[in-house]
C-alpha cells in the first residue's frame, strides 16, 4: 500500500521527509524501539555529522542517476550575533543538484561526468554540472525522468524571541541559504522544507535573524558533504581533499 516509489511504495502522509531509500536495504523500517533507543542516546554533545542520523542515506548530484551521484549527509553550523543572539541550524542534504561553496562557487559534491576514474574535486571536468546538463538536449530530455526522491530538509533555532508570523517569515529568509549553497536549488523535483523554532530568550529585529539564518544554513549544508564519507558504491567530497 502506498505511492510506487521505484523502490518500494511509500505511504503518503502530511509530513516532511527525507527520500533516501536509494542506498541500503529499503525494506528496513525505523520501529518503535529506535526511536525509544533514540531518546535513551539523546546528548548535549554536539549532533554528528555526516553519515549520521538523517543523513545516512543521503546523496547529490543524481541529475544522471545515483550511479553518478555522490554521498553528502547531515551537517550542522551555528553563529553567534552581538546581544548574545545565537543562531543554529541542521540540515540533511539530499539534493538533485550539487553541493557548491557559497564564496568560490565550486563544486563540492555533485553529479559525476560519465567518463571512467575518479573525482578530483577542483577539477571542474570531474563533475558534470548539474546547470550545464540541464541546459543541454540531453538534459531537457533527462529531466522528464529525474526521480522526484529529492529532498533538503532542516531547522534553524535560535534564542530570539519570534511570534508565529515572524518565525514563518525568518525560515523563508533561511531559504535562501539553499540557493547559496546548492545550484539549482528549489526544483520541482525537489521538496525543500525548514523550519524554525525560537525560545524566546531575546528581543531583535526578525530581519537580522533571518539574514544571518541563510548564511548560517549555507555553513551547515557545506558541512554536511565535507563531513560525509563514501558509502553505498558513491565517493564523498572527503575522499578527495
Amino acid at each position: 500500500i502506498g505511492f510506487p516509489t521505484g523502490v518500494v511504495p511509500v505511504p503518503i502522509v502530511a509530513s516532511a521527509i527525507l527520500f533516501d531509500l536509494g542506498i541500503g536495504n529499503p525494506q528496513v523500517y525505523p520501529d518503535e524501539h529506535m526511536g525509544y533507543a533514540a531518546c535513551q542516546q539523546a546528548t548535549t554533545a554536539p549532533p554528528a555529522q555526516g553519515n549520521a542520523g538523517a543523513g545516512i542515506g543521503a546523496t547529490a548530484g543524481k541529475i544522471l542517476g545515483m550511479n553518478q551521484a555522490m554521498k553528502s549527509g547531515i551537517g550542522t553550523a551555528s553563529m553567534r550575533l552581538s546581544g548574545g543572539i545565537v543562531i543554529g541550524a541542521l540540515v540533511a542534504v539530499n539534493p538533485l543538484g550539487d553541493v557548491i561553496h557559497p564564496e568560490t562557487g565550486k563544486i563540492l559534491c555533485g553529479a559525476r561526468t560519465l567518463k571512467k576514474g575518479p573525482v578530483q574535486i577542483g577539477k571542474s571536468d570531474s563533475f558534470a554540472d548539474t546547470l550545464s546538463v540541464l541546459n543541454s538536449l540531453a538534459g531537457r530530455s533527462i529531466l522528464h525522468f529525474a526521480s522526484r526522491q529529492n529532498t533538503v530538509i532542516g531547522v534553524v533555532a535560535t534564542n530570539a524571541k519570534l511570534s508565529k508570523e515572524q518565525a514563518n517569515y525568518v525560515a523563508m529568509m533561511a531559504q535562501d541559504g539553499l540557493a547559496m549553497s546548492i545550484r539549482p536549488a528549489h526544483c520541482l523535483l525537489d521538496g525543500d522544507t525548514l523550519f524554525v523554532m525560537a525560545t524566546g530568550e531575546k528581543r531583535t529585529d526578525p530581519n537580522i535573524i533571518g539574514a544571518y539564518s541563510a548564511q548560517v544554513v549555507a555553513r551547515a549544508i557545506v558541512n554536511a558533504v565535507l563531513f560525509a564519507q563514501s558509502s553505498g558504491g558513491l565517493p564523498c567530497a572527503a575522499d578527495y581533499l
